[in-house]
């Protein structure tokens, strides 16, 4: 049995304070900017549509999110760790484990559950890559939201006692690549250099990868200069994968990584990692068992069509891309770890998903000790999944992460 050394969790998420915005933004934004309101809710799910009802009376006690138009409810499944049952009804801060959103419990959380550092995606208001900002119709206002949060998670979330053990990941304005290449500049003076991005931009209305103007050029070349990571989390594209309208969530749930490895395909074949030679991307929640074929695929489709006739126009192997430059995440992917040599060890991190539905808090300790064991990992190869790896994607030397 390998031993286990403190873990680096790539994929977490943090509930944002009530106070996030109000407390940060001009008196004039304060009855339009987001912030929280207790009342009452009523779920329905009718159709297979999920629905709330805010203001009813005899409703259950919820923190609703008001944005302009924005009205949202806390749902428990978004801060799911410390509940014994599992449902989307909706909740209070007062009823959510403080670790999901105070930085002093999350510490202590992560010590009792074998965690070192943690990086942190956002969870409720702004969604897994900021796309509530996107949505609203006033841009001067999300800007000032997309700032503030990422001000919030770098001066207080990952500052005092949690530098080194919090990492920062920040936000971009995903309408606008040139001020995304500021924001991601400044947030790396201020010392992130991890940004949430859409694994699929497209269905968000935006230009995909594949972009002839390459739309997105600007914003990936700033992660180039800077260092900068560029994060993916599964439904960072507000689409999750299904099979028809009334298949249950079982099936959607059992196809999230079909999001993460259309969104490789896209980074690999449309070149970008040509022009940004040194671009560095992670897929959060996407697992790795399907990397093995999928690669396959891609080259032989280049061995046989890739005289750009076909679409594909790079001048070595889809696969020479996979190494330095994709990162795939895990919580239970025994057949990905089985597959590891095809893989690359290298490009394999390990995530808790703390307090999602799916973390394994508070048994991470007791689930990485079983499924590195199941693969047959060497001393060494856990170390790199559980760790080491986690510190060359991110250059978390620089916030003082050497071993």
């Amino acid at each position: 049995m390998p031993e286990i050394p403190r873990i680096i969790s790539v994929d977490d998420h943090v509930v944002e304070p009530p106070d996030l915005w109000t407390s940060r933004l001009p008196a004039k934004y304060q009855d339009r900017c987001p912030r929280v309101e207790r009342d009452t809710a009523v779920f329905n799910f009718e159709g297979g549509v999920f629905s709330y009802e805010k203001g009813v009376e005899g409703g259950t006690p919820c923190d609703w999110w008001l944005y302009d138009d924005l009205v949202y409810p806390f749902p428990k499944v978004s801060a799911a760790a410390g509940f014994e049952d599992l449902d989307i009804t909706p909740v209070t801060f007062d009823e959510i484990h403080p670790a999901g959103w105070i930085q002093k419990d999350r510490l202590a959380s992560m010590d009792e559950n074998h965690v070192d550092v943690s990086i942190c995606f956002p969870n409720v208001l702004p969604r897994f890559c900021g796309q509530t900002f996107h949505e609203r119709e006033d841009k001067d206002l999300a800007m000032l939201c997309v700032q503030a949060y990422n001000d919030w998670m770098i001066d207080e979330w990952c500052a005092d006692e949690g530098r080194g053990r919090l990492v920062p990941l920040t936000l971009i304005p995903l309408w606008d690549p040139t001020a995304a290449a500021a924001e991601v500049h400044r947030c790396a003076g201020k010392g992130s250099f991890a940004v949430a991005f859409s694994e699929n931009p497209y269905p968000l209305g935006l230009p995909s990868i594949h972009d002839k103007d390459r739309f997105w050029d600007p914003f990936l070349r700033a992660c180039e200069e800077t260092d900068t990571v560029v994060c993916m989390h599964i439904g960072s594209s507000s689409k999750m994968p299904s099979t028809s309208p009334d298949a249950p969530f079982a099936v959607s749930s059992t196809l999230t990584f079909s999001n993460a490895m259309g969104s490789m395909c896209d980074y690999i074949l449309s070149g970008v990692f040509v022009r940004f030679p040194r671009l560095r991307i992670a897929y959060s929640e996407g697992q790795v068992g399907w990397m093995p074929y999928v690669i396959e695929r891609m080259d032989k489709i280049w061995a046989e069509r890739g005289d750009a006739t076909f679409g594909i126009d790079l001048p070595e192997p889809p696969s020479t891309y996979v190494p330095g430059h994709i990162w795939g995440c895990i919580f239970d992917d025994e057949i990905g770890l089985h597959n590891r040599d095809i893989i690359g060890m290298d490009q394999i991190c390990f995530e808790v998903d703390f307090p999602h539905a799916d973390s394994t808090y508070p048994h991470t300790l007791e689930v990485a000790t079983g499924i590195c064991t199941a693969a047959g990992l060497s001393e060494g190869e856990t170390y790199k999944l559980l760790r080491g790896n986690a510190i060359d994607c991110f250059g978390l030397e620089r916030f003082g992460i050497t071993a």
